[in-house]
């Protein structure tokens, strides 16, 4: 995912604080590799490398905070609403996990890490509930 993850960083640090983003962070992280390892241990060609859990996964959870946010992505000049960057986005995690042949790196840990983080988030700020239901449930509808 290529936006300016400078300014969803400050602003996530801001509004949770820099011990919840680091839980955040690190839970996507070790969620996602933990349970991707589980569905693709036996899958030789099978390669997830990094961080992308755990990016996906403040990336989303800014997206949960801050529905209204305008993302930018690298090439598109315009300004596009971070909450279809974040159905966008899901969606093609969910292509890349159903056609291994399109795309070859591990889109699991990017959706479990999503998935992480949307959890986190609504335990450290369950008014998001309250505020953003529409955004809640449009994310949690799309299976693994």
């Amino acid at each position: 995912m290529i936006t300016h993850s400078i300014s969803l960083r400050i602003m996530l640090l801001a509004s949770v604080g820099p011990f919840y983003f680091f839980l955040i962070y690190f839970g996507s992280l070790i969620f996602g590799n933990l349970l991707s390892y589980y569905f693709h241990k036996n899958e030789s060609y099978y390669s997830a490398v990094g961080a992308s859990g755990a990016v996906t996964g403040i990336l989303y959870a800014a997206i949960l905070l801050y529905p209204g946010m305008e993302l930018y992505l690298y090439f598109i000049p315009i300004p596009i609403p971070s909450y279809i960057v974040g159905v966008g986005y899901m969606l093609y995690s969910i292509y890349g996990m159903k056609s291994r042949r399109v795309i070859t790196s591990g889109m699991t840990p990017i959706s479990v890490g999503r998935l992480a983080a949307m959890f986190l988030t609504l335990l450290i700020a369950p008014q998001v509930l309250e505020s953003h239901l529409w955004m809640v449930m449009s994310f949690w509808q799309f299976p693994l």
